[in-house]
């Protein structure tokens, strides 16, 4: 009885006030507000001038996903990798290129591949040798790649994630100059999309 007295009392909350009317107030009494994409940014960039901070800045975007599905079970958390309409960050990911193709190899190192090879690369990685953001394939060496697969985990090249595939250079763009993300939290991505 004791129990679900406890339970019935929890806390109560009054419902929130939707806007404050001084300027001074408790925010967890009000709403959150909440703006369109061009006044957040319009925001951001006022902020910035009265602020005086680095107007090169990061912006950085927090998305909360609804990861339920029917009957109680949820989306497993995922990462992923997106190529940007624009470029904010002068940074380049470092991309190996599984292949023993010369013609192939000579493709990837003209795209601008960190590192090019076969199965004799697979040694260095187990032994944390080579260290690079991302691995990409060509099909036909992927029955030799499976030692790698529980160190790589999630960067093992596969196809559902566009690192296993014959355009090479399609890949290596991708991975090169694409921005990742991943579920955090089981529901929230944390990633910067933008400079101020």
């Amino acid at each position: 009885k004791q129990e679900e007295t406890k339970k019935k009392k929890g806390t109560i909350r009054r419902p929130l006030m939707s806007k404050p009317v001084d300027d001074v107030y408790l925010t967890w009494c009000y709403e959150r507000p909440s703006y369109d994409v061009e006044v957040a940014v319009g925001m951001l960039k006022k902020f910035q001038e009265l602020d005086f901070t680095y107007p090169k800045q990061y912006v950085y975007l927090n998305i909360t996903l609804d990861m339920a599905l029917q009957k109680k079970k949820k989306v497993d958390p995922f990462a992923s990798i997106v190529l940007l309409p624009y470029r904010f960050t002068d940074e380049m990911n470092k991309v190996l290129v599984f292949t023993e193709n010369k013609e192939e190899a000579e493709i990837a190192q003209q795209n601008g591949a960190a590192l090019v090879g076969g199965v004799e690369l697979i040694k260095w990685i187990l032994e944390d040798e080579i260290k690079v953001d991302f691995y990409v394939a060509v099909p036909e060496i992927m029955p030799k790649l499976i030692p790698l697969k529980s160190k790589l985990r999630r960067k093992y090249p596969s196809a559902k994630r566009n690192s296993m595939g014959c355009d090479i250079p399609k890949m290596l763009q991708l991975f090169k100059e694409g921005l990742e993300y991943a579920v955090e939290d089981e529901h929230l991505i944390k990633t910067r999309i933008a400079r101020v």
